[in-house]
C-alpha cells in the first residue's frame, strides 16, 4: 500500500522489546515513518510468541509497517553495526533498563554529540534519573506506582488490571508525543534531543486531580466498581439480553431519562433533580434504573436512548465491533494478509488525518532478521559474504 503518512521520509531505529517501545513503533510506523525493528538474533522479541487465544497474535498488530533486522547488542560487533544503523536514522526508540544502552557503548548523550539532528526516546519504568532508575520496571508496577491500579475495580476486593497493558502503552504514547515536539524543535533549531518517558509518570498524568484532592482536602481516591462517584446516573445496567452503559449524569439529561422511563416527574424530584442530589441517591438511583432497563433489550434500549438523546450504547466485545456499521463506515477494524497467519481483522490507524493518512502499509515480519540483506545492504552497503560471515559469528 502507498505511504501516505505524515512521518513519510522518516526513519526510525527501534530498540527494546514487548510492549512500550515497540508500541511506540507501531504509532510512528502508522503515521509513515519507516521502521527499522532491531531484535537479538534467535528467538527475537519476546512479544512475538505473546498474546491471548489458540494463535499468539499480538505481533501482528504491534510489528506490522516495520522491517526486521537482528543484532547482537552484547557484542562489540553488534554494537558497532547498530550505530552504523543510527547514522542513516532520524530517530531512536529504547525501552531498555535505564544504563543498558551506555554499557553496550550506545550512550544516547554521545549519540547526540555525533549527530546533532537525532532524536532518542528513552521509556523505562521509572525514568533515567531518581534512586528507582535502575529498577525494573514493568507495566503493572508503574500503574501500581503511578496510582491508577489502587483505584481499579471493586472495592471489596483487590486491585484489578485494566485488561490491556494501559501502562506500556501510555508511556509509548507521551513518548511518541514527545518525539513529535522534538521534531518540530528540529525544524527550527536543527537540533535534536533525549526524551524521558517514565512509565509511572506516564499513569501519573492521567489521574487527574487524584494527588491534588488529597493535598487540598486529605481526600483518598478509593475503588468503586463500575459508578462514577457522586456522578449519576452513569453506570452500566443490564437489560434483558446484557450489559449497557447510560451517561445521564447533567440536568438536562436526566430530565429525559425520566421521560424516556416513563417517570417524568422523576425529573424534578428533590433526591434526583441536582447533580448533588443523584450524587448523594447514586445507589437508589442506580438500582431504579437498573430495575427498568431489565424490561428491554440491548435493541428496544439504544432505539429509546436515541429518540430522547440520551448517551448510551453497548458494552462491545470483539464480535459486536466486528458486526457494527459505524466499525465498518469509518473501517476501524481492517483485514491485513499477514505471512504467519493469513488474513487478520485488527485496528486500524488512527487518528484520521485528511491529508495525510496512516495505514498499514506491510505485514510484521515473520522472521527475526528478514530484511537483513535489504536494510544492511541499502544502508551500510554490506554484502551477502559479509552478513553471511556476521550471521555465523552470531552477530546477526
Amino acid at each position: 500500500m502507498e505511504n501516505t503518512g505524515a512521518l513519510k521520509g522518516l526513519r526510525v531505529v527501534e530498540m527494546g522489546q514487548l510492549l512500550a517501545g515497540p508500541f511506540a513503533g507501531q504509532l510512528l510506523g502508522d503515521m509513515g515513518a519507516d521502521i527499522i525493528k532491531v531484535e537479538p538474533p534467535g528467538k527475537g522479541d519476546p512479544l512475538r510468541v505473546w498474546g491471548q487465544g489458540e494463535k499468539k497474535v499480538s505481533w501482528e498488530v504491534v510489528a506490522r509497517n516495520k522491517r526486521a533486522v537482528s543484532a547482537n547488542m552484547r557484542v562489540p560487533e553488534g554494537q558497532k553495526l547498530v550505530r552504523e544503523l543510527i547514522r542513516h536514522a532520524d530517530i531512536v526508540i529504547e525501552n531498555f533498563r535505564p544504563g543498558t544502552m551506555e554499557k553496550w557503548g550506545l550512550d544516547p548523550r554521545q549519540l547526540l554529540e555525533e549527530q546533532p539532528g537525532l532524536i532518542i526516546s528513552r521509556m523505562s519504568g521509572y525514568g533515567q534519573t531518581g534512586p528507582y532508575s535502575s529498577r525494573a520496571g514493568f507495566g503493572g508496577i508503574g500503574e501500581a506506582m503511578g496510582g491508577w491500579r489502587y483505584i481499579v475495580g471493586e472495592p471489596d476486593r483487590a486491585p484489578s488490571r485494566m485488561g490491556v497493558s494501559i501502562g506500556d502503552t501510555l508511556t509509548a504514547t507521551y513518548g511518541v508525543m514527545g518525539i513529535l515536539a522534538a521534531l518540530h524543535v528540529r525544524d527550527t533549531t536543527g537540533k535534536g534531543q533525549i526524551i524521558d518517558a517514565a512509565l509511572y509518570e506516564s499513569v501519573l498524568q492521567i489521574t487527574e486531580s487524584l494527588v491534588s484532592e488529597y493535598d487540598s482536602s486529605g481526600f483518598i481516591r478509593e475503588r468503586t466498581g463500575s459508578i462514577l462517584p457522586g456522578i449519576a446516573p452513569s453506570n452500566v445496567y443490564y437489560c434483558s439480553d446484557g450489559e449497557y452503559m447510560i451517561g445521564a449524569n447533567a440536568d438536562p439529561l436526566w430530565k429525559r431519562l425520566s421521560a424516556a422511563m416513563g417517570k417524568p416527574e422523576l425529573g424534578d424530584d428533590p433526591r434526583y433533580a441536582t447533580h448533588l442530589a443523584r450524587g448523594e441517591n447514586q445507589t437508589e438511583l442506580d438500582e431504579m434504573i437498573n430495575a427498568w432497563t431489565k424490561g428491554y433489550t440491548i435493541e428496544e434500549m439504544d432505539a429509546l436512548m436515541i429518540e430522547y438523546g440520551i448517551p448510551a450504547g453497548r458494552v462491545y466485545r470483539a464480535p459486536e465491533m466486528l458486526a457494527d456499521p459505524h466499525f465498518q463506515a469509518r473501517e476501524a477494524i481492517v483485514e491485513v494478509e499477514t505471512e504467519t497467519h493469513g488474513k487478520l481483522k485488527m485496528q486500524n490507524a488512527f487518528p484520521k488525518l485528511s491529508e495525510t493518512p496512516s495505514c498499514i502499509r506491510r505485514p510484521a515480519p515473520s522472521r527475526v532478521g528478514q530484511h537483513n540483506a535489504e536494510i544492511y545492504g541499502e544502508l551500510l552497503g554490506l554484502d551477502a559474504e559479509a552478513l553471511a560471515k556476521m550471521e555465523a559469528d552470531g552477530i546477526v
